[in-house]
């Protein structure tokens, strides 16, 4: 990350005035929102790999020194690797530290005058960079330096670079205490740190805010390369650099597809040279055999999204999706839809439970998706924990699990805390549809369930996508994957992604993780077909200088400890730490800080300002119906029924000061509010969340697992062991494997005694030994668990209490 200083001129300063009413949390000028004025992303892509560099200037054009906040999206499975900071023709090299640490030396400096600034991790794909001491008539650039892998399924990759944080539903009772961010939302039980990824909203009518410039250069490094497509922005081409026109904004993601032919399966080490014993970092690619048998008859529970900010074109495209879901069932199967936003809705004339797929069940189910209008708040894991729990009886069946939404929601961190024990063997495939969408928690949860991703920014990319999940709903062609190695050591507990999902009809997968040793021989994989044959296919090991290979392995091995400690394992904050330290990419403990040594502003008093961002492309403007949400905000016990429209989310409070934007003025009865509401201010937000949410609030809040809660789990493994008794081997050495994980997860970091049985059954389940010898230690310790340990006393509720926001 580059931060670089720079004066303006006095012509310059001259033509930019401050004009009144800017309002709270933002300043405007004749030239638009301040202080961000420019925002410039540069791409490299060379084969499967991104290499890109994102500039942001801001501008201070008034008489105090200047603090200034912007909340940002990034890729989700991208690395930000260094942050340097430059100012007056001065360079100063950031340095990772631990995040409260570098915090601390933040504000240290800010308060002693000197330039500085950081950068922060809220979600995997939300980012805060904070930039202080700006001198009055300074204009300061920002260079963020990331790499990531491009997705790559059915010949064709994809990149794609966010460009808004967009609005999120925040369930949940306000916490006491001062906020932890600047955003109109405040911290809730549910979502500690929402006041930090809830940045003021620009109304529609605001002219363009800042100049967007896109350039893109492609490296097909040997691969067949046919014609890229932009999906949501024009793109024009000189002398082979693809950039966007000069008036576009900052409101919808930049996506574009590369059509590669003929990629082949490849093992790549990466030595680390600074290691004292020979090690490093490998990447495996491993390609999927053509499809053999039938898949077996599954079970589908199929979830749609319709709360507000799903309207427009959105729900359009998510009705169809779900109801292509539908239609792709044979009489075979069996399924069940909820449509949700605070509450959950299901089909008329259909039985409870999971019905059979008939001709008149489906069309009843389409007729119910039909129906589907955008509404209310998006109360996500109220129908997560509903759909899962449908599945759990389903045996000699696939489970699985399709969401639809934009995944906007705040209390990520909870939902997977929640859920991870209830999935069990369910695959759970996410469909996000948005301009904006969230995709790090849709890929968190894909990732969770073994399932897919999709992600669907327009209308006329709904049909390819669609035709790529439905090959992944039923069963995968190779199950029971596992990796060994001739000539090298593999480090299995740093392998990535840690829950090998299979391999899909058109996807490659791809495998990184840690090596010792030489790097040398063969890497060997094996796995069963779905006919219940040997699956095996080895990789030569190449030798390789390449750091983008060892920071894409560090990220996504940090995201897969972040995921196990946002489900409850709180033990692994310290590796989490040294992985990114060591590594030097950011995470969620840990922050890029740069500190200029030169006092320029003596006392250290500045203004602070919140940048505003773009309302994404596609959703409708608050209107006239704002001041009637804030009044049922304030009367109703539950979150509120919001009204029809993707702009409508949790509203504001009475007693916030009127926002006016070049003339469209939104301003609520009892006070006013709106989008870009007081950045200081506290606002009261949802009232509450339903009696079913709040009973699970202090387990969420918790940092173990109550042994009765693993009791209970213990228990129903019992019973789903037993009713698999009698399937094929395979399946049975699959259903281990799924338990050994989910064991894993649940009782891996805990210290008590009583959980030391379940965690040498993991090693246990995890050995070389015969299905049928670790089938039988499997029965004997769960039920050993189940039958003698002592339930503990229910916890009182009690007051949400405050944590550390980095530490939800």
């Amino acid at each position: 990350m580059t931060l670089s200083v720079t004066s303006m001129d006095p012509g310059e300063i001259s033509r930019i005035k401050v004009l009144p009413d800017s309002g709270f949390g933002m300043l405007r000028t004749d030239r638009g929102a301040l202080p961000l004025d420019r925002l410039d992303v540069q791409a490299r892509i060379s084969g499967l790999v991104a290499r890109t560099v994102v500039r942001t200037e801001f501008v201070n054009v008034h008489d105090v020194a200047l603090e200034a906040t912007y909340v940002f999206p990034l890729p989700d499975r991208a690395a930000v690797t260094g942050m340097t900071m430059t100012a007056d023709e001065r360079t100063i090299t950031a340095e990772l530290q631990e995040r409260g640490q570098a915090r601390e030396a933040y504000d240290q400096a800010i308060r002693a005058g000197q330039r500085a600034s950081i950068a922060e991790e809220e979600r995997p794909d939300v980012f805060t960079m904070r930039v202080g001491n700006i001198l009055p008539g300074e204009r300061v650039a920002v260079e963020l330096s990331l790499v990531g892998p491009l997705p790559f399924e059915d010949g064709e990759a994809t990149f794609r670079f966010p460009l808004v944080v967009a609005p999120r539903y925040i369930p949940g009772t306000p916490l006491p205490g001062t906020a932890v961010g600047d955003g109109w939302a405040p911290d809730t039980d549910a979502v500690p740190d929402a006041s930090r990824i809830t940045p003021p909203v620009l109304l529609p009518g605001f002219p363009n805010p800042l100049r967007l410039g896109i350039t893109v250069e492609v490296d097909p490094a040997g691969l067949e390369l046919g014609e890229v497509r932009s999906s949501l922005h024009t793109v024009f081409d000189k002398d082979g650099v693809l950039s966007i026109g000069a008036d576009e904004r900052a409101n919808r993601d930049f996506i574009l597809r590369l059509p590669y032919a003929g990629g082949g399966q490849t093992a790549i080490a990466v030595p680390d040279e600074s290691a004292e014993q020979p090690e490093g970092v490998y990447q495996l690619v491993v390609l999927p055999p053509a499809e053999g048998a039938a898949p077996r008859p599954k079970d589908v529970v199929l979830l749609l999204d319709r709360s507000g900010s799903m309207g427009g074109w959105k729900m359009v495209a998510a009705r169809r999706a779900a109801a292509r879901v539908v239609d792709t069932l044979t009489a075979a199967d069996r399924f069940a839809v909820l449509t949700f936003d605070h509450q959950v809705e299901h089909p008329d004339d259909l039985p409870a439970g999971l019905a059979e797929a008939t001709d008149r069940h489906r069309f009843r189910a389409v007729e119910h998706l039909a129906k589907a209008t955008a509404r209310g708040g998006t109360e996500l894991l109220s129908p997560l924990t509903e759909g899962l729990g449908l599945l759990q009886a389903s045996e000699g069946r696939d489970r699985v699990l399709v969401l639809v939404t934009d995944g906007q929601v705040g209390n990520e961190d909870q939902i997977v805390h929640d859920v991870t024990p209830l999935i069990r063997s369910t695959r759970i495939h996410t469909i996000g549809i948005d301009r904006a969408v969230n995709a790090g928690f849709l890929g968190r949860l894909a990732a969770l369930g073994a399932g897919r991703a999709e992600l669907v920014e327009s209308e006329d990319r709904l049909d390819e996508a669609m035709d790529h999940i439905h090959r992944r709903i039923g069963s995968p062609v190779v199950t029971d994957l596992r990796i060994a190695a001739t000539g090298v050591q593999l480090v299995d507990d740093d392998r990535a992604p840690a829950r090998l999902p299979g391999l899909y009809p058109g996807v490659p997968l791809v495998v990184s993780g840690r090596y010792t040793g030489r790097p040398a021989g063969e890497l060997v994989v094996t796995g069963r077909t779905r006919d219940d044959r040997e699956f095996r296919t080895t990789v030569p090991v190449q030798q390789r200088e390449e750091s983008a290979v060892t920071a894409q392995w560090a990220r996504a091995r940090v995201r897969d400890l972040e995921d196990a400690y946002a489900a409850g394992d709180r033990s692994l904050e310290e590796r989490i730490v040294a992985t990114s330290l060591r590594y030097g990419v950011l995470c969620r403990f840990t922050a890029y800080v740069a500190v200029d040594s030169r006092v320029v502003n003596e006392g250290g008093e500045t203004r602070r300002v919140t940048q505003p961002v773009e309302l994404p492309d596609g959703w409708e403007a608050p209107g006239s119906v704002a001041p009637a949400m804030m009044r049922l905000a304030a009367a109703a016990p539950v979150p509120p029924p919001m009204p029809s429209g993707p702009g409508r989310f949790a509203p504001a409070s009475a007693g916030d000061t009127a926002y006016t934007a070049q003339g469209a003025s939104f301003t609520a009865e009892g006070g006013g509010g709106g989008f870009a509401g007081a950045a200081r201010s506290r606002r009261a937000g949802i009232a509450g969340a339903p009696a079913s949410l709040r009973a699970g609030k202090a387990r969420a809040a918790s940092n173990a697992l109550a042994l009765d809660d693993v009791r209970a789990l213990a228990t129903t493994e019992v019973q789903r062991l037993r009713d698999a008794s009698d399937r094929p081997e395979w399946e049975r050495r699959e259903l281990l494997d799924d338990l050994a994980s989910r064991l894993d997860v649940l009782v891996g970091g805990q210290t008590a005694p009583e959980f030391a049985a379940l965690q040498n059954l993991v090693a246990q389940l995890r050995s070389d030994a015969p299905v049928a010898e670790r089938w039988t230690a499997a029965l004997e310790v769960l039920l050993a668990f189940a039958g003698t340990a002592e339930p503990s006393a229910a916890p009182e509720p009690s007051a949400p209490e405050r944590k550390a926001f980095w530490k939800r």
